[in-house]
């Protein structure tokens, strides 16, 4: 890769406590690049070269981010058994489609999302038995009003259509215990098994 972006927002594995991020590149030509477009779009105080932005990380977030680096593998090792405790207690539940994993692969589970049909009863009765679910990005960009102008209509993206009113984000984190994942699974198959 030319060039990575990494997110610390405070929700992320490594979060930090307010809006914070970072790009790393081997590419010393983009490296400058990037360096110019962080400050403002100049190298020297109020000499703006190009357009920029302020997306300077600041000290404080910094020096959280850099104790919480040191937390980072127990946190991601804990997500990583939790998540397989959903895959297992969730496997060929009827009408939840579940993360598949590569054999390659090793995520550390920012996220556990799974798909169903009903996506808003389901988390109705979450809810009411105590578990909070969210939903990442119900609106699928083409239909967003950021690409209007696009004039692209419902029905072109029938996958990301579907994905936008069928996924749903279960809770997962180093702060949950395996009782706790358990649980959110014992009443998902619930909720799933009284729409039949």
């Amino acid at each position: 890769f030319d060039i990575e972006c990494h997110s610390f927002y405070p929700t992320k594995n490594l979060g930090a406590f307010g809006e914070a991020g970072a790009v790393t590149t081997q590419d010393e030509e983009l490296a400058e690049k990037v360096r110019v477009l962080r400050n403002y779009g100049s190298r020297v105080r109020y000499h703006n070269e190009v357009v920029g932005y302020n997306s300077r990380l600041d000290e404080l977030q910094a020096g959280f981010l850099r104790v919480k680096l040191n937390c980072l593998p127990d946190w991601n090792q804990r997500r990583t058994k939790l998540a397989a405790i959903y895959l297992e207690e969730l496997a060929g539940v009827p009408g939840l489609q579940i993360p598949h994993v590569p054999e390659w692969a090793e995520p550390v589970w920012h996220l556990f999302v799974v798909q169903c049909e009903g996506r808003d009863a389901v988390r109705t009765a979450l809810e009411d038995a105590g578990v909070q679910t969210l939903i990442h990005y119900p609106i699928p960009p083409h239909l967003s009003g950021a690409y209007a102008d696009l004039k692209i209509s419902k029905g072109a993206f029938p996958i990301a259509e579907k994905m936008a009113d069928s996924l749903i984000s279960l809770p997962i984190g180093p702060n949950h215990d395996p009782d706790d994942i358990r649980y959110v699974a014992r009443t998902l198959k619930q909720a799933l098994a009284s729409r039949s």
